[in-house]
């Protein structure tokens, strides 16, 4: 089976990769095993190009994640990286083309410190109305112990520690807000949102 890699080590905290890198790499990629080198938000964008190019299921993908981060060390012991034969895992998506593998969170777009800023939103996880009215941030987690599932915290009072709920789909209607996924900022701000695990798709990994 051919074995290629990409090499995304040498991105900074907060930066993704250039989609047309990207896409200019995977889709020449031949069907096999793709090793994904760097953080969090590299092995997502692969993943991402992946689902949009309908490859997933001919495209095997490892991951060497960046030593010392800690989002990387968390992620890999959710995967159980390094351990087990090659699996088949959920993917959580979202309705702008883009993959949550580790930590999404959604923030008020308004200028200030963190702790101090709030917006309004309405949220329901499935059936459930998880917001209504000022909050700080949601952020929201894929569940890789419960297949197709995801992990949603409601912060409203800034250092409170929040409950977490737990269900397939967040949809969100907001004031103007920030979304951060796998720590990286979407490129614009957004009144809606929607993050969910997809049934319908499934990504294998490599350990």
């Amino acid at each position: 089976m051919d074995v290629a890699r990409f090499d995304l080590r040498g991105l900074a905290p907060g930066q993704g990769p250039s989609r047309r890198h990207v896409a200019s790499v995977v889709d020449a990629t031949p069907d096999g095993v793709l090793v994904v080198q760097g953080p969090v938000q590299a092995l997502a964008a692969v993943l991402a190009r992946l689902w949009k190019s309908d490859r997933l299921p001919v495209v095997t993908v490892g991951w060497e994640p960046v030593e010392g981060d800690a989002d990387c060390r968390g992620l890999a012991r959710d995967l159980g990286l390094g351990t087990g034969a090659p699996r088949e895992l959920p993917l959580v998506r979202d309705d702008h083309g883009g993959v949550l593998l580790h930590h999404g969170r959604i923030e008020s777009a308004a200028p200030g410190r963190a702790l101090a800023r709030r917006f309004g939103a309405q949220a329901h996880h499935d059936a459930v109305k998880v917001a209504d009215g000022d909050i700080t941030r949601i952020e929201v987690r894929p569940s890789w112990d419960v297949e197709d599932q995801i992990s949603v915290a409601v912060v409203t009072v800034p250092l409170r520690r929040p409950g977490r709920t737990t269900g397939r789909a967040l949809q969100v209607a907001c004031d103007p807000a920030r979304v951060l996924r796998d720590g990286v900022p979407v490129d614009r701000e957004v009144q809606r949102w929607t993050w969910y695990a997809d049934d319908r798709v499934r990504w294998r990994l490599q350990p």
